[in-house]
């Protein structure tokens, strides 16, 4: 098996272009996307007709789903018994086979079971997956690649919806054949790329425990704060979508089509963006962004908006959130080499803190006033914008924000 012979990554150049490690992680990339977004495009219907889910019951289950992602701090305790590469592709292939059996246990335990058993997988496989990113890839190169890495998965996932549309409702495909489908090429890929691949040994061993370091506060408050805000896009907007414009399972994927098809060309784009205007810039602008979109939002319910301007509301706010990447250069310009894997899972960890209590409690305020919800996001934004504007125009160890002093460069990595 090729995994158990360790390569230094400097010595892949010696290997077919579609044997390295960018390959691998391009590999990923396309795979995750068609499990996940098969079990998304499908999941506001499949949960309303088959289960009769309301706003409370929507609200439970993305908090179950989110439950994994607070506990994305346990695959530190992981990497004591398996490397990173193998425990990311494991994640992957669970993700996969739990979307598969979906549709197979159409009842609000059964839904809640399968939920966390693929939000384990996808959480899982998404921390490490960020940590080989920033390991992997070069600091010079980090925002173009990831541009493209993005464009990848946007490409997955338009192939998985533009499947849907063209085949839902012509061959009138059951819920239960599409998550087969969908979540059995994502296990297929991840059991393909365990033995096809030889396990990559990064030149920064990472720590096998937990850091928290104060110089990446600024980090952290943007991680809290994007997760509570993206949990609101997340669960209510497409909710939004079936519930009050009664959407079909084909018009809710068609909106992911154009968002993916969309992002196919943009996240490369600003991944140059980033390289050239910096991350400050582009996080900037995602915020203030959001900060439209979500009072536009809550103004479908105040005024007479119709559906043509909520589906283009939706397609912007999908795109504004693509450009969260920026983040993870940020942290990959600040961060002492040792700590990516450790801070990844952390991160994430801090990204769910709010998602585990927020869908459940917007549940119950979204039966009284769902333009109260968006409201909120678009506080969230504000905060973030502000938090935002502590990013330096160059950020760096010694330079983490804008009241860091340059000469903090020769900060010892042990400081906290």
């Amino acid at each position: 098996m090729r995994m158990k012979q360790p390569i230094p990554l400097a010595q892949t150049r010696s290997l077919p272009w579609w044997r390295r490690p960018i390959f691998l992680l391009v590999l990923m990339a396309f795979a995750m996307p068609i499990g996940f977004n098969t079990w998304n495009a499908l999941l506001n219907n499949f949960v309303i007709e088959m289960a009769g889910f309301t706003g409370v019951e929507i609200g439970w289950l993305h908090t179950v789903r989110e439950i994994p992602g607070f506990l994305a701090i346990g695959v530190i305790a992981l990497l004591m018994f398996m490397r990173e590469q193998i425990l990311g592709l494991v994640a992957l292939l669970m993700l996969g086979v739990a979307t598969a059996l979906t549709a197979y246990f159409p009842s609000f335990g059964g839904i809640l079971t399968l939920t966390m058993l693929s939000s384990i997988g996808f959480h899982y496989y998404e921390t490490v997956n960020q940590s080989l990113q920033l390991q992997w890839v070069d600091k010079a190169r980090a925002p173009q690649v990831l541009g493209w890495l993005m464009a990848a998965g946007s490409a997955a996932s338009l192939l998985a919806y533009g499947s849907l549309v063209l085949t839902w409702k012509t061959f009138d495909l059951s819920y239960s054949l599409v998550y087969m489908v969908g979540g059995g090429i994502t296990a297929l890929i991840a059991i393909y790329a365990l033995f096809s691949f030889r396990q990559f040994e990064s030149p920064h061993p990472q720590v096998r425990k937990l850091i928290l370091k104060k110089r990446y506060w600024l980090y952290y408050a943007l991680q809290f704060m994007a997760g509570a805000r993206r949990q609101i896009f997340v669960v209510f907007a497409a909710f939004m979508m079936v519930e009050k414009f009664g959407f079909d399972v084909h018009e809710v994927t068609s909106l992911f089509m154009i968002n993916f098809l969309i992002n196919m060309f943009v996240a490369p784009l600003m991944g140059r963006v980033v390289g050239r205007k910096g991350e400050r810039f582009v996080l900037l602008f995602e915020y203030a962004g959001l900060i439209v979109v979500f009072l536009a939002y809550g103004g479908l319910y105040w005024l007479s908006w119709g559906v043509a301007v909520a589906s283009v509301l939706y397609v912007v706010d999908h795109m504004l959130f693509g450009l969260a990447f920026a983040l993870k250069t940020y942290f990959q310009k600040i961060a002492d080499p040792q700590d990516i894997a450790p801070t990844a899972a952390v991160a994430f960890t801090i990204n769910h803190i709010a998602a585990v209590f927020l869908p459940a409690a917007l549940g119950y305020l979204w039966l009284v006033s769902p333009s109260s919800v968006f409201v909120l996001a678009a506080s969230m934004a504000g905060v973030s914008f502000a938090l935002g504007l502590l990013i330096p125009r160059h950020p760096r160890k010694g330079n983490e924000t804008i009241f860091a002093r340059g000469d903090l460069a020769s900060v010892s990595s042990t400081s906290p």
